[in-house]
C-alpha cells in the first residue's frame, strides 16, 4: 500500500482524517471476509497508484469496513471494494467493485 494511503484503525480515526483533510477524500472500503480479499488486494495496488498520482489534490483513506463501522453505515456502504468520493464532508460520488487505473481516474476526473 502507497505511503500516501491513510489508513485509520477506527471511526475517531476515519473522522479526524476527513476533518484535517483540505481538498476532496476518497475513502476506500475494503472488507476481510474471504469474499472480498482478493478484490481489495488488487485495488490496493490501484489505489496506490492513484495516491501517488493525485498528490497534494486528494486524500486516500483505505478504509476496513469491519474497524469503521460508523463510517461504512454513515456512507452506505455494502460491499467491498466500495468508493466514496468526498467534498468538504459532502458525497459527490459512490462507486463499487474493480476498477482500472483509468476507471478510478475517470471516476474521480468527472466529479474534482
Amino acid at each position: 500500500m502507497a505511503k500516501r494511503v491513510h489508513q485509520p484503525r477506527e471511526d475517531a480515526e476515519f473522522d479526524f482524517i476527513l476533518g484535517m483533510s483540505g481538498v476532496p477524500v476518497l475513502a476506500y472500503f475494503i472488507g476481510t471476509w474471504p469474499k472480498a480479499i482478493e478484490p481489495c488486494r488488487t485495488m490496493d495496488l490501484v489505489v496506490g497508484v492513484i495516491a501517488d498520482e493525485y498528490t497534494g489534490r486528494l486524500t486516500v483513506v483505505r478504509t476496513d469496513i469491519t474497524r469503521c463501522p460508523v463510517a461504512t453505515e454513515r456512507y452506505e456502504v455494502t460491499g467491498a471494494p466500495s468508493y466514496v468520493l468526498l467534498k468538504e464532508g459532502a458525497v459527490v460520488a459512490h462507486g463499487t467493485g474493480l476498477m482500472t487505473v483509468a476507471e478510478v481516474r475517470e471516476f474521480l476526473d468527472g466529479h474534482l
